[in-house]
């Protein structure tokens, strides 16, 4: 069994990273050990509901063993990608803003964009008002994570002030976001000359230039922004993409149709380079042909041939290869692309096709699930056993497998993997691959994990647990 893991894109750890206080709980306890953090919890016609930020979980009540309340939830306990989690630098009104005059509060009604009031707005002919209000529109439905609306909606922001810092700032994060990184540079690179003392604006540059392989841009520019304001996110950034540049300073370059290499020029044969170039582009027009997208920029791949692996992505011991905008792959020893290794990339390449087709929010039992499908890899020599772990109720729910496997211990991480390759066959065996692709592009649209499973594949997490345990005990178990 293959023991590589991949993370999700370093911009969605950026973006959705923990740092947040811990807060207080309800903590559930299962019977089969397990333990779920929640916001609130309630018991209603036999199941145990649950919040997890703007998600709404269930589990049979016969699954519970106990509930209790003020406990404080592990920094991983939040499944749901952006429910508590630190955003984009807090990108506060620049006092230019703030002179544009009134924008009606009804622009927000009820938590959804009031298209009327902006229409209205309109109306009025005030240019700067017009813009600042399709911003408040744009800013609501970023912090949603409906990106697709709130790209049109900056948009039309930029339509009426092509020139305000804020506005060019937000837009240019939400493209690096959504895998356009490429695209963002020209408006990150307008906010900082707009506003050269602003340190969200150097933030964001910084991110776009590191997302588009500019390292030594991005640390001058989280250097700048560092020296106007401290920020957390911002000096864990800057050490990882320091690191990168100490380790890759000598390493040599080249360019392929959809990617780039950096390698050690010394200790990589042109043979495998050449092999690894041909093969990379063969998988990308497949992965085309299979999920109907491809990623908008060229992909960075690193070889490294040593520790250097390690040292850069901080990886525990147990992986193999990492995704996180780059797909850096550890090749020490391998004079050719064997069989282990052509899966490895597969499975790196392929995260970066589901993260361009979900907006960067696929949860990551559903991502990593895609991907070994992919390589491709089935679920059948652990069957039997995963059977029997769903039939015990000793699985790891699929709602508790929404954030990094990173967190996990080698033997929980396996079981993770397990997990999500089986629950993919099933969607793909019951409803195929184009509701596969119809779930991630539901994500990608803004709608929540758990309402875009119901939508695509008439499930929520509970059911998803029931039927993909009723899948495993019918095809595996004895």
């Amino acid at each position: 069994m293959s023991t590589f893991v991949t993370r999700f894109f370093l911009l969605t750890v950026f973006l959705f990273a923990a740092f947040s206080t811990p807060a207080v709980a309800e903590v559930i306890h299962l019977k089969n050990g397990r333990t779920i953090w929640a916001d609130q919890v309630r018991q209603s016609d036999g199941k145990v509901e649950y919040d997890i930020g703007d998600n709404t979980y269930a589990v049979p009540a016969s699954s519970v063993d106990k509930i209790e309340s003020g406990g404080i939830a592990p920094a991983y306990a939040n499944s749901s990608a952006g429910a508590s989690a630190k955003e984009i630098p807090a990108l506060a009104l620049s006092d230019e803003t703030n002179a544009f005059g009134h924008v009606p509060a009804n622009i927000i009604q009820n938590g959804a964009v009031n298209e009327q009031a902006l229409s209205d707005l309109e109306q009025t002919g005030d240019v700067k008002a017009v813009a600042l209000g399709y911003y408040v529109a744009g800013k609501s439905e970023y912090d949603r994570g409906r990106f697709p609306q709130s790209r049109a909606l900056f948009e039309k922001a930029l339509h009426w002030d092509s020139e305000n810092p804020t506005i060019l700032n937000y837009y240019a994060a939400l493209l690096v976001r959504t895998g356009n990184a490429g695209e963002a540079m020209s408006f990150a690179e307008r906010a900082v000359r707009l506003a050269p003392n602003s340190p969200d604006a150097l933030a964001v540059l910084g991110y776009a230039q590191f997302a588009s392989d500019r390292t030594s841009d991005a640390v001058n520019s989280w250097k700048h922004s560092l020296q106007l304001r401290p920020d957390a996110v911002v000096q864990q950034m800057l050490a990882k993409a320091q690191r990168e540049s100490a380790v890759e300073a000598s390493f040599s370059q080249n360019e392929s149709a959809h990617f780039t290499f950096r390698y050690e020029g010394k200790q990589t044969s042109d043979t495998l380079r050449s092999q690894l170039v041909s093969l990379l582009e063969s998988e990308y027009d497949d992965l085309v042909r299979q999920l109907g997208v491809a990623p908008h920029d060229s992909i960075p791949v690193v070889l490294y041939t040593s520790q250097a692996f390690f040292d850069v992505t901080q990886a525990p011991g147990w992986s193999g290869a990492v995704n996180d905008g780059k797909l850096r792959i550890p090749v020490q020893g391998v004079q050719n692309v064997n069989a282990e290794l052509a899966r490895v990339l597969k499975h790196e390449l392929t995260h970066s096709f589901v993260n361009q087709l979900s907006g960067g929010r696929c949860p990551q039992w559903l991502n990593e699930g895609i991907a070994q499908a992919m390589e491709p890899k089935t679920v059948a020599s652990q069957g039997n056993r995963l059977a029997e772990l769903f039939r015990s109720q000793h699985e790891i729910p699929y709602n508790q497998l929404e954030g990094s496997f990173m967190r996990f211990s080698g033997a929980e991480a396996l079981l993770a993997y397990d997990e999500s390759l089986a629950a993919v066959e099933y969607i793909n065996d019951t409803y195929g691959m184009s509701d596969l692709q119809r779930l991630l592009s539901l994500i990608g649209q803004g709608s929540s994990n758990e309402s875009a499973m119901r939508t695509a594949i008439h499930s929520d997490y509970g059911q998803l647990d029931d039927e993909v345990g009723k899948y495993l005990i019918a095809k595996y178990g004895n």
